[in-house]
């Protein structure tokens, strides 16, 4: 099995030149077959803090990357489903899906980002309202992709028969790939709708969100192998125990607790050796494509590095 490997390449804290430098670079000299941003409005952690710093809107960043690019297949990992319209947001997408000549993913999530609802006045609803407004959006979504002026009576959303046109590139439609792990809901809209998943933690973690996805498919009559199972890392390419240390106990903070062994079980941290044992574990879970995430800043010459000494370890 040929594993895939991407990179979200983001939009904050950088300059347009900046951006662009490097997703063309990333395009024409690097091993990667994916480049995604983020949708966001503030760069930070999801906090005040750190919030202040430049940050590209995403779906109108893409448009233009889509026609700077060639190569690699693009898309948002992953849209906030609280920032758009889910009809506008599926002409959003056809439209970078003709920009690019049909290399667009299609990334779609529940949000998460409090401080940037608050901040810019957008309802964020609760757990189960955002949820439930995903699995309406998906379905919305993939039916004005597949349906002839499709009628959709939901809780949330409606479709009054409405045309659509062009239709996408890409046939059916563009993949969708939903993000979140949740395995009582979000899992069973990626059974649902999704052509892949999006998930995070460790490699255990990871295999039983896999499991739990299985059964959804299975309660539904779908072939769990027609999903895509991907999963976002953080990497850090760096081989002084120090940094090291400090990564961990990051991690730790950012995971709300558990040991430090499962904090560095769920990047990708150390030597170029330590990172290829790392990917093993995350194939030997189930794993088959990786997106590396960077932060607070996208590191290129680490991303150039990986490319080169990791990559071609796993084609």
């Amino acid at each position: 099995m040929t594993i895939r490997f991407g990179v979200q390449a983001s939009q904050g804290n950088t300059t347009w030149p900046e951006l662009l430098d490097l997703w063309q670079e990333l395009d024409q000299a690097s091993n990667f077959d994916y480049l995604w941003l983020v949708d966001h409005f503030v760069p930070g952690p999801g906090t005040a803090m750190g919030a202040d710093g430049p940050h590209f809107e995403g779906w109108t960043a893409l448009a233009a990357l889509a026609q700077a690019t060639e190569r690699v297949r693009l898309g948002i990992l992953v849209t906030g489903n609280t920032y758009r319209l889910p009809a506008v947001l599926a002409k959003q997408a056809t439209t970078v899906d003709h920009i690019s000549n049909g290399r667009l993913e299609f990334g779609l999530g529940a949000a998460w980002h409090t401080y940037e609802h608050a901040v810019y006045g957008l309802p964020f609803h609760t757990t189960g309202e955002r949820l439930g407004r995903l699995d309406e959006a998906a379905h919305l979504i993939k039916l004005l992709w597949t349906e002839n002026a499709p009628k959709f009576e939901g809780r949330y959303y409606q479709l009054n028969e409405p045309p659509y046109n062009p239709p996408n590139v890409q046939q059916p439609h563009p993949p969708i790939l939903i993000g979140g792990g949740g395995e009582k809901r979000t899992l069973r809209t990626v059974a649902r709708y999704a052509d892949a998943c999006n998930v995070s933690g460790t490699p255990e973690e990871a295999r039983r969100k896999f499991e739990v996805l299985e059964q959804h498919c299975l309660d539904i009559g779908r072939d769990p192998a027609t999903i895509r199972r991907t999963m976002q890392l953080l990497l850090f390419l760096n081989d002084d125990p120090a940094f090291q240390q400090r990564v961990v106990q990051g991690v730790v903070a950012f995971r709300g607790g558990g040991t430090e062994d499962e904090a560095r079980r769920s990047v990708l941290l150390g030597s170029v050796d330590d990172v290829k044992a790392s990917v093993q574990s995350f194939i030997d879970a189930g794993v088959q494509e990786i997106y590396l995430a960077q932060f607070p800043r996208t590191h290129r010459d680490s991303l150039l590095r990986f490319s080169r000494e990791i990559i071609p370890a796993f084609r």
